[in-house]
Order: C-alpha cells, then structure tokens, then sequence
C-alpha cells in the first residue's frame, strides 16, 4: 500500500517514504512457514485414527501462525515513516490508523541507536526529539544513518527558509469610531 498524496498538503514535497526493514520480516515469515510445515507433517505422520489429534495441532500451529506470523506481517506493510519538506510523518496501525507528525521547525534532536546486529544489516532507531516531551520512535529504520542525515539536511533547509526572527508580528486592531461609541461628558 503506497502512502497517500492526499494527506500533503500542496506545496509540501515528499522526500522520502520508508517501511520497517525487510529484516523485521523474517522471524514471522519463518514462523508461518514452520507452523504450515508442522500442520503437514501432522496430517502425513498421525494414524487416521488420530483425526482429533491432528485438528488440535492444527488449531495450536494456526493460531501461532496468525497471531504471531501473519500479524506482525501486516502491521509491518502498514507502517509507514514519511519525511517531507516541512514535516515527519509517522503512520501505523490495520484497523484503527494512527498518525502523527512533527514539523521540522519543532525538532530539537535525532538520535540513531544500533545493535550488532543492526549494524550488519544497516538499519536502526531514529528517536526523534520535539519541543516539549514528544518524541518519534522510528523502529527498525532501514538506512538510519542517511536517513538521520537526511533529517538533518532537511531541518537545516527548514530553519533558512524559515527563520524564527522573520516572523511577522500579530496586528491590534484599531478601534473603530462609529454610531455607538460614546464620547466622554454625554
């Protein structure tokens, strides 16, 4: 499922849109395959007799499978990290969607950590830190190390496109004279 367009706004451009990495799809992916391996198996290695035997190891493998193969296959194709010219967008969530996003000119930190074994398959967690007590957790982010550049970059172009000195200050409106205004001593 792509990211949809309808959700930028006109002059926002998108930079660059990332899922979870592909290696967050191995153990469920391993797991369905082993609880569909272990259901055949049942069905060749249990005697005819055993039918009951069979559809209780089915309904255990099935189960396993689902919950913790399928599920996390589908939450995983459902999440989407999203940077644009002006914001992060983070999207996640099968039924009930949940989005969030932090403006650019908000963000005050962005931090990579890596385990080993990110290190070797070159993804991370990209913690993004925002004026006040938000933060991002991006999990699992493939290329974190250019992605978190990339931020960078992004938030330095924000800040010259919009400094904070450049900002124009709120107009008090002049009382108006008119019919129902009293003068002083009537």
């Amino acid at each position: 499922m792509a990211f949809p367009e309808e959700v930028l706004t006109d002059e926002e451009e998108l930079v660059l849109h990332l899922r979870p990495h592909w290696r967050t799809a191995l153990g469920p992916g391993l797991l369905v395959t082993l609880a569909v391996v272990v259901i055949a198996v049942a069905w060749v290695m249990l005697p005819s007799h055993g039918r009951i035997a069979f559809f209780v190891i089915a309904a255990i493998m099935l189960y396993q499978g689902i919950r913790y193969g399928v599920l996390p296959l589908v939450i995983r194709r459902c999440t989407h990290y999203v940077l644009t010219d002006e914001r992060v967008l983070l999207q996640d969530g099968v039924i009930a969607r949940e989005r969030r996003d932090l403006p650019l000119n908000r963000v005050n930190d962005h931090v990579v950590s890596q385990s080993p074994l990110d290190r070797l398959f070159g993804s991370g967690t990209l913690t993004i830190d925002s004026i006040g007590d938000q933060a991002a957790v991006l999990v699992a982010v493939p290329q974190a190390q250019r992605v978190q550049t990339l931020l960078y970059e992004l938030i330095e172009r924000d800040r010259v496109n919009h400094p904070e000195g450049d900002e124009e200050e709120p107009e008090i409106p002049v009382q108006r004279k008119g019919l129902f205004r009293r003068t002083p001593g009537r």
